[in-house]
């Protein structure tokens, strides 16, 4: 015999603040989607009845439609979802649109009528609230799986823009913000150009508790051994624990190689490598981690991301 917890159910105004909710805090379909497919992952038949041509009111109606007929099945989900949309306080979807104002006050109030009824409903949540943090928390992973899957192909499209300029100063500009884009998006703690008495800069980042300074350059023609010569000397006037990353898009000369094929404090980075980023065939950390180890082993600051992915086949 069910308990008498068992029997209760959610207020179905409680449901239609939860339209409300989701309706509110997403302006665009796309991170709508990714966001309720998250918390649904573990319910492909849920995710299979609904339509995501439609309006984002009419998918959260539908939702919400099948939440209720099938209650005791679909409970633990259905508090999940509500927690974590009652939780929200910021709106980072909202905040880049135009009426950003009036779309947060909106959200605000939406999430905040929603937690208002999750507050009262709090009886048959007690129960579920386990089981449905664990749903929130596993969405939240895929969630942000799809956001760095996405930040990367919005990054590869901006290199591949980039291939084309013809404003040779923009294309430098822009390359440096997209260094550190892509390196913020792996926690590097990048640091844009500075200038130091004698010496430019052109950036920094931590990995693996050493610290990098960076050269970065998108020229036409391979680097030579002189730029890495100077490139040497800069990062041995730095602490004893600073290493160098020279990345030039249009790869290294086999001299400049050859020259640094024994002993180097710094590793080398060109287009491939950046490729085979952005096309999620290798992490930049992982990219980066094969790379030190490669010239501490050797002496060679240079291992291209071919042979990385010949030596795992």
């Amino acid at each position: 015999m069910q308990s008498s917890a068992r029997k209760k159910t959610m207020n179905p105004s409680a449901y239609l603040a939860l339209v409300e909710a989701l309706t509110a805090v997403f302006w665009n379909k796309r991170p709508f989607e990714s966001y309720v497919r998250g918390m649904l992952k573990d319910h492909s038949e849920l995710l299979a009845r609904l339509d995501f041509n439609v309006t984002k009111r009419e998918v959260s109606g539908q939702l919400v439609d099948l939440l209720r007929a099938n209650e005791a099945r679909y409970l633990d989900v259905t508090v999940a979802l509500m927690l974590d949309v009652a939780d929200m306080e910021t709106f980072p979807n909202l905040v880049s649109q135009p009426d950003s104002e009036v779309m947060v006050a909106k959200a605000t109030a939406a999430v905040a009528d929603l937690r208002r009824w999750t507050a009262k409903q709090r009886e048959v949540i007690a129960e579920h609230e386990a089981h449905a943090v664990t749903i929130a928390e596993s969405a939240k992973k895929a969630q942000d799986g799809r956001a760095f899957a996405q930040a990367h192909d919005d990054l590869k499209q901006r290199f591949i823009v980039m291939l084309s300029a013809t404003d040779k100063h923009q294309r430098g500009r822009d390359f440096e913000g997209f260094i550190n884009e892509l390196f913020g998006l792996y926690d590097l703690e990048p640091r844009a150009s500075y200038v130091m008495e004698h010496e430019q800069i052109d950036g920094a980042f931590s990995f693996d508790t050493d610290h990098y300074v960076l050269e970065a350059k998108w020229w036409k023609d391979a680097i030579g051994r002189p730029l890495l010569d100077v490139f040497k000397a800069n990062i041995e006037r730095k602490g004893k624990n600073t290493l160098g990353l020279y990345i030039s898009t249009s790869g290294f000369t086999s001299d400049a190689l050859d020259v640094y094929a024994y002993s180097t404090p710094f590793i080398t980075m060109d287009g491939l490598d950046f490729m085979a980023v952005l096309d999620q065939r290798i992490r930049l950390d992982e990219l980066m981690r094969r790379k030190k180890r490669h010239a501490s082993e050797t002496g060679h600051c240079s291992l291209p991301v071919a042979k990385i992915f010949s030596e795992s086949e």
